[in-house]
C-alpha cells in the first residue's frame, strides 16, 4: 500500500509540474487564436502523462531499454496528439473565421446568413443567436424606414394643413383693415372657425408629441363600459344630426374597467367623429361593448364602404389619411395614431377590419379586477 502511495505522489507531482508550465503558456498566449490554445491544452496533458510516467519509472529504478521503451510509448502518443490537435483547431479557426465574416456582413446593413457545414455546439449557436439578432435589425431598420417616411409626410401634411387656413386668416384680416369688407361680422365668425381649426391641429400634434415620448400620464379610475359609452354617443349626436346620421348603441355590457376617463373618451370621440365624417347621410354608425375572455371590446362600425385591403395595415399610422374618397377636409390624420397611442398605454389594443358596407374599428381594453 506504501508503494503504490509513493507512485501516485510521484505522478501528481510530476504531472502537476508540467500542468503548472502549460497554465503559465496559456496566460502568456491568451490573446493568440483558438488553434494555439488547443494546442497547449493537448500539450499539457501529454507532457504531465509523460512526466508523471518518467517520474514513477525513475523512482522504480527501472533498466535503461524499459525507460526507453516507456518513453517511446508516450512520445508516440504525443506527436498522435499534438496532430490531431492541430488539425481540430485549424477546423474551429476556419468555422470561427467563417462566422466572422458572415456576422460582419450584416453589421454593414446586410442580412446575416449562417456559413454552410458542420461545426461545434457553440459556434451553431452562435450562429443561431446571430441569426435572431440580424432579424431584428432588419426589422427595427424596416420600422426606422417606415417611421421616416410618416415623419416626412406628416411634415408635408402639416404644411399644407398649416398654410391654408393661414393664408384665409391673413387674407380676412387684410380685408378687415382695409375697410373693405361689407359684413365684418361675417369675416370674424369665420376667423372664430379657423382657429378653432388651428388650435385643434395643434392640440393633436401635442398630444401626439406626449403618446410618442411616453410622456402621456394616465390617470385611471374605475368605470362602467356603459357609462363611457354613454358619455361619447352623447357628445357626438349633434354632430351626427348635422350630417343627418344615425347613431345607434347596440349591446353595451356594463363592464367594470380601470382607464382614464378623460383620454378613453377622446378615444372614443375620435373613432366616432371619424365613423360620422366617412358614412354617408341617412347612414348608421353603430356601438358596441361586449366581454371577451378578460377584456371588453368596444367597437364603432360605420358605413365608409370599406378600406382598401392595402391600406388596414397602414390605418394608425401617423399622418395616414386613406384613399381621396376617404380624405376629409383639413385635418391632419393625427386623430387614429392617438387612439392606438393612448388604448396602447392603458395596455389594450386598437385593430380595424371591413364589415358589409363600412369598417369596423374595435378597441381591447382588460377588464378591472374584481374587488
Amino acid at each position: 500500500m506504501q508503494d503504490m502511495l509513493l507512485i501516485a505522489l510521484y505522478a501528481f507531482l510530476g504531472a502537476a509540474a508540467a500542468g503548472l508550465v502549460g497554465a503559465l503558456a496559456l496566460w502568456l498566449l491568451r490573446d493568440r487564436s483558438v488553434a494555439v490554445a488547443l494546442n497547449i491544452v493537448v500539450a499539457v496533458a501529454v507532457a504531465a502523462m509523460l512526466c508523471g510516467t518518467l517520474a514513477v519509472a525513475e523512482a522504480m529504478f527501472l533498466s535503461k531499454h524499459d525507460l526507453s521503451v516507456v518513453t517511446t510509448v508516450v512520445a508516440m502518443a504525443a506527436v498522435v496528439s499534438l496532430a490531431t490537435a492541430l488539425l481540430l483547431g485549424r477546423w474551429v479557426v476556419a468555422r470561427s473565421e467563417d462566422l466572422a465574416l458572415a456576422a460582419r456582413s450584416f453589421g454593414d446593413g446586410g442580412s446575416f446568413a449562417a456559413p454552410d457545414g458542420a461545426s461545434t455546439a457553440e459556434l451553431a449557436a452562435l450562429g443561431r443567436q446571430l441569426a435572431a439578432t440580424s432579424a431584428k435589425l432588419a426589422a427595427s431598420r424596416e420600422r426606422e424606414r417606415a417611421l421616416e417616411t410618416s415623419r416626412r409626410e406628416l411634415v408635408a401634411w402639416i404644411s399644407h394643413d398649416l398654410r391654408t387656413p393661414l393664408a384665409g386668416l391673413r387674407a380676412m384680416s387684410e380685408a378687415l383693415e382695409d375697410g373693405v369688407v361689407q359684413d365684418p361680422d361675417r369675416y370674424f365668425r369665420q376667423i372664430r372657425v379657423e382657429v378653432d381649426r388651428l388650435n385643434s391641429m395643434v392640440g393633436d400634434l401635442f398630444e401626439l408629441s406626449r403618446i410618442q415620448a411616453g410622456a402621456l400620464a394616465l390617470a385611471p379610475t374605475r368605470m362602467s363600459v356603459y357609462d363611457l359609452v354613454g358619455e361619447a354617443l352623447a357628445g357626438a349626436d349633434p354632430l351626427a344630426r348635422e350630417h343627418g346620421v344615425r347613431l345607434v348603441g347596440g349591446s353595451i355590457e356594463a363592464v367594470p374597467i380601470e382607464v382614464d376617463g378623460k383620454e378613453m373618451t377622446r378615444v372614443l370621440a375620435n373613432l366616432l367623429v371619424n365613423a360620422i365624417h366617412r358614412t354617408p347621410a341617412d347612414g348608421t354608425v353603430a356601438v358596441a361593448a361586449e366581454r371577451r375572455a378578460g377584456s371588453v371590446v368596444v367597437s364603432v362600425t360605420d358605413g365608409c364602404g370599406g378600406i382598401p385591403a392595402e391600406d388596414l395595415p397602414r390605418v394608425f399610422d401617423t399622418g395616414w389619411r386613406g384613399t381621396e374618397a376617404r380624405t376629409p377636409p383639413g385635418g391632419a390624420g393625427l386623430g387614429l395614431a392617438i387612439v392606438r397611442g393612448i388604448v396602447e398605454a392603458h395596455e389594450g389594443r386598437a385593430a380595424v377590419h371591413n364589415v358589409t358596407g363600412g369598417c369596423r374599428f374595435e378597441v381591447t381594453l382588460p377588464t378591472a379586477v374584481a374587488l
